[in-house]
């Protein structure tokens, strides 16, 4: 039994009980025997539980009603861009002519779903003044580790495969060093200067013969945008190294900058962020990527082109890194994109991104007197706060952000960037209303009351959720990850 009441569904089989109806088998009946090894045939019936359909529909509807989500509450991660989900999105996506279509049709029976697919191309072309862009990448950290594998082609290319050094900010994401690692790359920390910035010094101190190239997000993760940013590129540049933007921001400049006029040679796009796909859950998730003219002959292949007026997957390319995805890669999330990009235009995307940073901006000076501002130059459309001085009288940023959930709200991300004691990275973004920053920016003030007056509640939350606080270490540890009759379940 839950701790709310709510029974566990193993607690409410009734033998006999049936909360489905198969249809009649309309294939030759096989024997297994014939076609799998002994080991992996099951030799007693499975124990599933016996329940009716009501009942298995309450259960697991009571179990979503549970969970937070973008349409439950406000949800302001930093550097993840939660955002409303807009449902015409949902409902372009579930048109049968696209719901339906099979990845192996003929090309000539799918001409409709590749002119979209063709048309999102050019779309995200003109948003990151990018030459030419590949919809394969599957997520984000594919799509930075893509980008990097062409960075890579093109120095062997060139007889330069002695460029092994990736340079990273030390505020930068953790998939930027990680992907330059799985491409094979090493990495080198630059840091950051006082205003949270790249230090344009240590930069130039490291960068050389040896450097492939610059991974950076714009603005940052601290929501800084890099002011420096054309005389990085030509540092990078004069070195013979590329320059690789990490799109995860670019809901903060979206129809304001755009990365190739910043001086990148490739990037690439959170579909899933920036342009409402569903986020999170680990998918889906969609991380197209741009690259000029230069680093376009090792695009992933197939590239989908268009000849005369037709659509066509082109493989003859000899010196593609070959494919990344299969099929068409993650398409309901293009589609959601489409959607999104063809709905708003572009003077809704330019609204977007000053609507982004507005809110940001309001919300970082209005809780600026009740913690630490590291940095207090106006953000774009993330900020970072620090618990350093509510970490003085004994409680962490991890207190207050389960303090957050009993308000109702889904904490920050917490502790990162890691160059900020105690940090709270919040992004609003834009679909958010002023009551709904105002309810959560009263509650930010009233946990940073708390903890001066009563740190006890701060320290012990949350209270008013279903699962109170958890032993981390021993959930981290001793996770206990399935159901079983020998021992109460364990409520995580």
């Amino acid at each position: 039994m839950h701790k709310d009441n709510q029974p566990l569904i193993f607690e409410l089989t009734k033998e006999g009980r049936i909360g489905y109806s198969l249809p009649e088998l309309d294939v030759p009946e096989i024997e297994l025997s014939n076609h799998l090894p002994s080991g992996f045939i099951r030799e007693e019936e499975a124990e599933l539980p016996e329940v009716s359909e009501l009942d298995i529909m309450r259960h697991y509807t009571a179990l979503s009603n549970r969970n937070h989500g973008v349409d439950t509450g406000f949800y302001p991660l930093g550097s993840c861009t939660m955002k409303y989900n807009p449902k015409i999105n949902e409902a372009v996506a579930r048109f049968p002519g696209f719901a339906h279509i099979h990845p192996l049709q003929d090309e000539s029976t799918v001409q409709g779903a590749m002119e979209m697919m063709y048309d999102l191309q050019e779309h995200l072309s003109e948003i990151t003044g990018m030459d030419e862009v590949t919809l394969q990448p599957a997520a984000g950290a594919h799509g930075e580790w893509t980008a990097l594998m062409m960075i890579r082609a093109f120095h062997e290319a060139n007889g330069e495969s002695h460029r092994t050094k990736v340079l990273v900010p030390d505020s930068a994401h953790g998939t930027n060093p990680a992907s330059a690692t799985v491409a094979g790359f090493d990495t080198v920390t630059v840091k950051s200067n006082e205003f949270g910035l790249v230090d344009i010094e240590d930069l130039k101190s490291k960068v050389g013969p040896d450097t492939a190239a610059l991974m950076l997000t714009n603005p940052n993760t601290l929501g800084l945008f890099e002011e420096d940013i054309l005389e990085m590129a030509e540092i990078v540049h004069g070195v013979g190294g590329k320059l690789y933007y990490d799109g995860a921001n670019l809901n903060a400049v979206m129809s304001k900058a755009r990365p190739g006029d910043m001086g990148f040679d490739a990037v690439h796009l959170n579909l899933h962020k920036t342009f409402t796909g569903p986020h999170g859950g680990g998918g889906p998730g969609s991380g197209p990527v741009g690259v000029t003219k230069e680093l376009a002959p090792y695009l992933p292949k197939p590239v989908l082109v268009k000849e005369d007026d037709r659509y066509t997957f082109e493989y003859d390319r000899p010196q593609s890194i070959g494919r990344v995805k299969p099929f068409y890669g993650n398409f309901g999330i293009y589609l959601r994109a489409y959607t999104y990009i063809r709905s708003m235009g572009p003077d809704g995307l330019k609204a977007v991104t000053e609507n982004a940073v507005l809110n940001a901006n309001y919300m970082m000076r209005r809780l600026e007197p009740y913690f630490d501002l590291p940095y207090t130059q106006h953000c774009k459309h993330e900020f970072v706060l620090s618990g350093r001085r509510q970490k003085k009288l004994g409680v962490r940023t991890l207190d207050m952000a389960k303090r957050l959930l009993d308000f109702g709200f889904h904490p920050p991300t917490i502790y990162f960037p890691l160059n900020v004691e105690e940090g709270m990275m919040i992004e609003p973004t834009e679909t958010e209303s002023k009551e709904t920053l105002d309810s959560f920016i009263d509650a930010m003030i009233q946990i940073a009351k708390e903890v001066e007056e009563n740190p006890e509640i701060v320290q012990e939350a949350p209270h008013t959720t279903v699962i109170n606080r958890l032993d981390e270490t021993k959930a981290a540890r001793q996770p206990v990850l399935r159901y079983t009759k020998e021992e109460e379940p364990v409520n995580v």
